[in-house]
């Protein structure tokens, strides 16, 4: 029986092919333009190269100070000496690591000027991230040490300072900022979205220009904490607010004194959110999130109810001969709501094929620097359950509405 209606379905679709444009029009594109946000918000806030633990890992990023009046604020990243004397010493998380935020160095090939970013990060760095080396290895505690001047480049930089990509790299020096460095591995580069770990050329955090020897509570750094899983997180959450609250106030800064210090081990989102609206959004910004989401899919849905009618309308022979046979409400409102969902999904096909174009394109553009855009297997079964739903709001309505109609009413529309 399912298979029938599907294939009166589809000879409905080849009847009238202008309602079939504008139905398969207003759903493809809705739902292209939810399966783009969906895929830009996977790619900024999900678990991807280089950081595939994200979903298990706590960032500590901006520390802002306060007056007890709450007049006057300073705020900003960590310092070093704060990761080593508050965050180095946890216990319950697996590792921690620290690296500073994205600065930007000059470097000069053949003559030419060009700016490069740059990050100084510890040993641990490299294995909290998933960083895929093509070539060496990253620099380890004896490179720290000895405070050798080494570096790790991204291929796109490897393209840039050398002319042969298949020849070796690792031992050839590069300068940056009029200071130079031997070159001990080459990684894939990451999209310049991921603002905490990405960069053209990773430092050892020691080096003298990382100012990583500056004293007081902010400076230049964050610090990521890895867990052994999501479960430890309020251990953990719970052991770094106890640490901080060790912290002697008030803090004197010129002719201020601070009194409250507000900082927090946060997942990546709750951490780019902080840093924007300098407090806790909580659950509120992803019920607003979830309800625009539900918004831009309801209206095209409404809007549809009104051609769904019109198209059931002028099946109402149809209708009504088949109720004078005996057939019940409930059969005619499934085979009207099963012909809508067969249709929406067509939509949604067309609107998966339209996103995987637009994706494709999206990559190619360098509007993001190495952006690697997806529709990975959650965002599609997304998509499908967008589908269904989409379907259902937008066919349950009118379904009722002509199955209910007396067998007089609907012969008379003949």
């Amino acid at each position: 029986m399912l298979l029938n209606y599907i294939k009166i379905a589809w000879k409905v679709l080849l009847r009238h092919p202008f309602y079939t444009f504008i139905t398969l029009f207003g759903i493809s594109i809705t739902l292209t333009v939810l399966m783009m946000i969906t895929s830009f918000l996977d790619h900024l806030v999900g678990s991807h190269y280089p950081e595939q633990n994200r979903d298990k890992s706590l960032y500590i990023m901006n520390l802002f100070l306060e007056d007890s009046a709450r007049t006057s604020q300073m705020g900003g990243p960590i310092s070093y000496d704060f990761y080593k004397k508050y965050i180095e010493t946890l216990k319950t998380p697996k590792r921690t690591s620290v690296s500073s935020m994205i600065t930007s160095a000059n470097s000069y090939i053949n003559g030419k000027r060009i700016k490069v970013s740059t990050k100084y990060c510890d040993t641990n760095f490299w294995e909290i991230t998933n960083y895929e080396f093509l070539e060496g290895k990253p620099f380890n505690q004896t490179n720290i040490a000895n405070g050798d001047h080494v570096v790790v480049i991204t291929d796109a930089m490897r393209e840039q300072f050398f002319d042969s990509s298949s020849e070796s790299v690792i031992g050839k020096m590069v300068e940056v900022d009029n200071e130079k460095y031997k070159v001990i591995g080459v990684v894939k580069a990451g999209p310049v979205t991921r603002i905490l770990t990405f960069s053209d050329m990773f430092f050892p955090y020691n080096l003298p220009k990382s100012n990583y020897q500056r004293t007081g509570l902010q400076g230049t750094f964050v610090a990521i904490i890895e867990a052994n899983s999501s479960s430890d997180f309020p251990d953990i959450k719970s052991e770094f607010e106890n640490n901080v609250s060790k912290i002697p106030i008030p803090i004197n800064i010129g002719n201020t004194k601070y009194t409250i210090i507000d900082t927090h081990a946060q997942t990546y989102t709750d951490t780019m959110l902080y840093g924007v609206f300098h407090q806790e959004i909580g659950n509120k910004f992803y019920i607003v999130v979830g309800l625009v989401l539900l918004m831009l899919m309801g209206l095209p849905a409404i809007n549809l109810v009104n051609l769904n009618v019109s198209r059931i309308l002028e099946r109402a022979s149809e209708i009504g001969v088949r109720k004078a046979f005996g057939a019940p409400t409930r059969t005619l409102a499934f085979q009207f709501i099963v012909e809508n969902i067969f249709i929406t999904f067509i939509g949604g096909a067309i609107a998966l094929i339209i996103t995987s174009v637009g994706i494709y394109l999206f990559n190619r553009s360098g509007l993001i620097l190495y952006s690697d855009l997806t529709i990975n297997l959650p965002v599609f079964g997304v998509s499908l359950l967008v589908c269904l739903v989409f379907g259902l709001l937008s066919g349950v309505a009118p379904a009722f509405r002509m199955a209910k109609m007396k067998v007089i009413d609907a012969l008379k529309r003949q």
